[in-house]
Formats: structure tokens, C-alpha cells, sequence
């Protein structure tokens, strides 16, 4: 069950320079869903009576990455992104934990690695019986995946992309290198980044729109937005929604009875 309230944007929110997207375009950028179908199938609905509103000349719909791990139900995430893809113009990129997912099949040092930060669950929800993957040996887990993930699965994943450009918003997952122009930016550092990006005061040209951070709250400073909000652990799943040079936010939030709301401010 999905209800839609109204809440005010945290104090401070309002008081940034605004950059715009083209006139008639609605953007909704959803940060880090980390296996919460639930979170994200509350926002997709309030997203859709959003647009319905709004009746924009064209919605974009962007996910901003680490789709899969730690929640409970990746490969469900994967499955409604790609069913809400076929009706919709939803474009999605690829972060770090997509990245770690794909090269695992193949490595079995980033196996390891995927699996201590939310890979297991991300196996289970494909479809790995718990008591095999228990009794596993790393070799055997790497056979299970390629058991449970069809090729045609893997190869969704690998066509998320790396960047998006609308109006004078970049879209990244983590954020970018200060100091590179756009063009001339390296993946691990859109799929990985952290600092120097964080901390960097000065423009970087477009506002960049990202996720990978965890913070309680959407960040916006002079030069980027933050909206992950911690879907897995927080039970909040946050989208920024742009129109014009206007800014709003709509975010998925769960409780302890399974049900979700969304809180539109």
C-alpha cells in the first residue's frame, strides 16, 4: 500500500543558484536503491501520478547506479527497472557495485570483494539456495552465478552507462575529478570517487547530480547534489526532481509494517 504526503525541504535547500534542465523536459534522478524493490516500486508509483500532473512535454527518468546488494531483493530491483524501461525513458548507470557484480563472474579477488559488501544477498535473490551458497568454497559460488544469472541478465547490466548530460545537470553515480574536463573523466572515478570531489568548493560547469555518499538528507552545494540517502539500512530511497530551473524532491520511505509512502517536498 503506497501513500502520497507533502513535507517542506530541509531548512537551506531553497537558497542554491539554480541551473536548469530545457524547457518541457521533467527529470526525476533516483539515487541508490541497493536492493530495495519495495522502496523502489513506492516511488515508481509516485513518480508516475507526478508525471500525470505535471503532464510534461517529455520525462526522464535517471537511475543513478548500485542497483543490486545488500537489500533483499536485487535481482527484483533489476527486473523493475527494466520492466519500467519498456513504458518509460528511463536510463540507468552503472556504479561501483554493478561494476563489482559483472567483473565477479570472471574474478574471483572481486568475488570476494563483492561479496563482503552486499554480494551474498545480491546471490540469493537470483536464486542461490542459502544452504548451498553456505557450504560453498569461492570457486563453487562463482559457478553458482553462472547457474542463476542469465547472459542476457549480465548484458543488461553492462549497457547501464557511465554519464548523463541534461541541460546544466551531469548525472554520475559517484561524482567526477575536479580539475578533469567532463570528457576526459575516467570510470573509476564516476563509478568510485569520493575526495578530493566531495570537498571541492569551486564549479565544475554543470551541477553534478550523484549518489554512492550515504547521507540522511540530499546534499546541495554550489557545485553538486547528493541523493543517496541509504535505501537499504534507512529505508528512505530519494529522487530529485527537476523542472526548469526549479528543484523538488520526492523520496520512498518504509516502515516497519512493509508498507510505503511517498513524501514529496
Amino acid at each position: 500500500m503506497f501513500d502520497f504526503v507533502k513535507s517542506l525541504l530541509p531548512a537551506g535547500k531553497a537558497a542554491t543558484a539554480r541551473a536548469s534542465v530545457p524547457a518541457g523536459q521533467l527529470v526525476y534522478a533516483i539515487g541508490d536503491i541497493h536492493g530495495r524493490r519495495d522502496l523502489l516500486e513506492g516511488l515508481i508509483e509516485g513518480i508516475e501520478r507526478d508525471i500525470i500532473a505535471a503532464q510534461p512535454a517529455m520525462a526522464t527518468v535517471i537511475l543513478l547506479g548500485d542497483l543490486v546488494d545488500r537489500g533483499a531483493d536485487s535481482a527484483g530491483v533489476v527486473d523493475l527497472a527494466r520492466q519500467w524501461q519498456a513504458h518509460r525513458h528511463v536510463r540507468i548507470l552503472q556504479g561501483n557495485h554493478e561494476e563489482m557484480f559483472l567483473k565477479s563472474f570472471d574474478s574471483v579477488d572481486i568475488l570476494r570483494h563483492f561479496l563482503r559488501h552486499g554480494g551474498r544477498e545480491t546471490l540469493l535473490s537470483y536464486g542461490v539456495e542459502r544452504a548451498a551458497y553456505n557450504a560453498a568454497t569461492i570457486e563453487e559460488v562463482q559457478q553458482l552465478m553462472h547457474e542463476v544469472v542469465s547472459e542476457d541478465e549480465r548484458d543488461f547490466i553492462a549497457g547501464f552507462e557511465d554519464m548523463i548530460t541534461i541541460g546544466d545537470y551531469l548525472f554520475v553515480h559517484a561524482g567526477i575529478e575536479p580539475g578533469i574536463p567532463i570528457g576526459e573523466q575516467k570510470v573509476a572515478d564516476l563509478r568510485w570517487i569520493r575526495e578530493p570531489f566531495l570537498s571541492h568548493a569551486e564549479p565544475y560547469g554543470p551541477i553534478v547530480v550523484h549518489g554512492h555518499t550515504i547521507t540522511d538528507q540530499p546534499v546541495i552545494t554550489n557545485n553538486r547534489i547528493g541523493i543517496d540517502t541509504g535505501a537499504y539500512a534507512s529505508g528512505r530511497l530519494t529522487a530529485l526532481v527537476l523542472e526548469g530551473g526549479e528543484r523538488r524532491f520526492l523520496t520512498a520511505v518504509g516502515d516497519e509494517l512493509g508498507q510505503v509512502r511517498v513524501v514529496a517536498g
